[in-house]
């Protein structure tokens, strides 16, 4: 199995990148947020259980979203079997271990991490055009430096348990779409 974690700043490029690895690799995309969503809009007793945090304001504990995402690779195994993608998990290191420990008791672990790494001043002008473009209305300069300021305190320490690891691998998220996923798709064969 090749699974990828996606990994990079707001505006890096993620979710443009991830759907040229899901056509190229034909692997099984999971979007934590998409999951939430369903198993709320199922009445599972997971989507019950997190919909009473969600419904609070309040984030879903670690052990709950490592419960929800090992149910989906349970019941999608057909779909996973060339791999996964994970979109938007882990965000912190204890939920990295946590899918490191969950992934090895179904007898596999993650390939590679695609760390997208693009300047600060990039990104910001990649979301304020996005925001334009699309009228999003969290991409707004404050909502922007927020949101980077939480990329960096939470999320941007991942980058160092992954690199220990041996499996991070340093993308330049500047240039072309193509240029950009080339060089992905060499990490990714380098690391199968």
């Amino acid at each position: 199995m090749l699974n990828i974690v996606i990994f990079g700043a707001p505006g890096a490029g993620k979710g443009t990148q991830s759907d040229n690895l899901i056509s190229t690799y034909h692997l099984l995309h999971i979007s934590t947020g998409d999951v939430l969503r369903d198993n709320i809009r199922r009445g599972t007793e997971l989507g019950k259980t997190a919909d009473a945090f969600i419904s609070k304001g309040q984030l879903i504990p670690d052990d709950l979203m490592v419960s929800i995402l090992a149910s989906v690779l349970d019941e999608k195994a057909e779909e996973a079997k060339e791999g996964v993608i994970f979109d938007g998990f882990p965000r912190t290191i204890p939920q990295a271990k946590a899918l490191k420990k969950m992934l090895a008791e179904r007898g596999t672990g993650v390939t590679v991490v695609v760390g997208l790494e693009v300047p600060e001043d990039e990104l910001v002008k990649r979301l304020l055009k996005r925001g334009q473009e699309s009228g999003r209305s969290d991409d707004n300069l404050e909502t922007i430096k927020s949101r980077l300021q939480v990329y960096h305190n939470q999320t941007a320490p991942l980058k160092d348990f992954y690199v220990a690891e041996g499996i991070y691998a340093a993308i330049n998220g500047l240039g072309t779409i193509e240029g950009i996923f080339a060089d992905i798709k060499k990490a990714v064969d380098a690391k199968k």
